[in-house]
């Protein structure tokens, strides 16, 4: 069996620490004015927009965890949240500039996750825990 790519390895400890502080920040951000000023500027309610965040958090940390131990489901996990994310904020963000970067971030990730080594490592992965 192959050892972890190293991309897949890195893009794993970014998701879960990346998580891990935005869901502390978040919380201890709940009740910043600014914060509740930007929400209220989206066409999504302000409890909705708390929900779909912490959900995301959850599932990119749930995602590094097993991208980590070569679970081929997370990658399609993180990206296809991922894009559902990016779309509704398309859509609600009153500030589109913004997701510039989440996009950028997105591509390079997805392009990682999918090179030939990775798909090499998460197949093997997967034929190892088939046997």
């Amino acid at each position: 069996m192959s050892n972890r790519p190293t991309s897949v390895n890195i893009i794993g400890w970014f998701l879960i620490v990346t998580a891990l502080i935005s869901l502390v920040s978040s919380y201890l951000n709940m009740d910043n004015p600014i914060t509740k000023e930007l929400m209220a500027k989206s066409a999504m309610s302000v409890p909705l927009q708390y929900a779909v965040m912490f959900l995301g958090l959850v599932i990119a940390l749930i995602s590094g965890i097993a991208l980590r131990r070569g679970q081929k489901w997370a990658r399609t996990l993180y990206l296809g949240w991922s894009v559902f994310g990016l779309v509704v904020a398309l859509f609600t963000s009153p500030v589109k500039i913004m997701l510039v970067p989440g996009v950028l971030m997105l591509a390079v990730i997805a392009y990682f996750l999918f090179r030939p080594q990775a798909n090499a490592y998460f197949s093997q992965r997967l034929a190892a825990n088939d046997a």
